[in-house]
């Protein structure tokens, strides 16, 4: 989850279909949502701002609001599903669902499976620990506990395996290890058993900025660290559809030309996430 002006080349993309074989044909995908009048929205039901269930369990964040603008550029309906994060990553949807949201990053190897948009988004990785904890540099994290969402940078961050392979990307630094890394199906969970106080179940969370700040405004008992890295988000498609990502791409220059993209950032996260800073 997680997240500079293009993710992936139209050569790359090509390339990688003919190597990995594609999942639609051309024109397939954009004719079942314009005859069915209808997109279906692969996106989370704890994700914070990103996406998840308000008190009257209606689905509301971030990629609640560009999925309708989307869907409103097409002029069909946005269907909502929930399947979780491990199988929007994992490919391989058989038709449940048209574009999968979530912020994810658009790297080299999952663009083995998956065609990714033009990036709709753009966070900071950081660490939160208990208010109470004694931690005040990174190094004080080594051979502690540390939570985070899994298949996301994020995990591969803590288990030292993260190569960053986006267009922009940054040299990383890991700037401590860990004893235990534990992973959790969303960051909401892994926010909820550090807010019991250091160490009792975790020591640290890394996560994505704006979840963090928003839990904290909201009462979490937790504090911000410091920042690891940043990176882009995009919505993906299943491979081989070049019509239907074209439409995708060209909704969300709309919505950025129009300056839709950018209040809805603001709405949720309180500041622009739809531009690189």
């Amino acid at each position: 989850m997680n997240r500079l002006t293009t993710t992936i080349t139209a050569a790359s993309m090509a390339i990688a279909s003919v190597a990995f074989g594609a999942s639609a044909h051309a024109g397939e995908l954009l004719d079942r949502v314009l005859t069915t009048k209808t997109l279906k929205v692969a996106v989370g039901t704890d994700w914070g701002p990103i996406s998840s269930l308000n008190a009257k369990h209606e689905l509301e964040g971030y990629d609640i609001d560009v999925a309708k603008g989307i869907a409103n550029y097409l002029g069909v309906k946005a269907e909502f599903i929930t399947p979780g994060w491990d199988l929007i990553v994992a490919g391989n949807w058989a038709d449940r669902w048209d574009i999968g949201m979530g912020q994810m990053t658009p790297t080299t190897e999952r663009a083995k499976k998956l065609d990714f948009s033009e990036n709709y988004y753009y966070g900071t990785v950081v660490v939160a620990v208990p208010t109470n904890s004694k931690t005040k540099e990174f190094s004080d994290l080594n051979g502690k506990i540390v939570g985070v969402t899994t298949n996301t940078l994020e995990a591969q961050y803590l288990h030292q395996t993260l190569a960053p392979n986006w267009i922009g990307a940054k040299p990383i630094e890991f700037k401590f290890k860990v004893g235990e890394v534990k992973e959790y199906e969303s960051a909401n969970v892994a926010l909820a058993d550090l807010r019991l106080g250091d160490g009792i179940r975790l020591n640290a969370v890394v996560s994505d900025e704006t979840g963090m700040e928003r839990a904290i405004k909201s009462g979490y008992p937790i504090k911000v660290l410091g920042a690891l890295f940043s990176a882009p988000g995009a919505i993906s498609i299943m491979k081989g559809d070049s019509e239907f990502l074209d439409k995708i791409n060209a909704a969300i220059k709309s919505m950025k030309d129009d300056g839709t993209l950018s209040k809805i950032a603001i709405k949720w996260y309180g500041t622009d996430t739809s531009v690189e800073k």
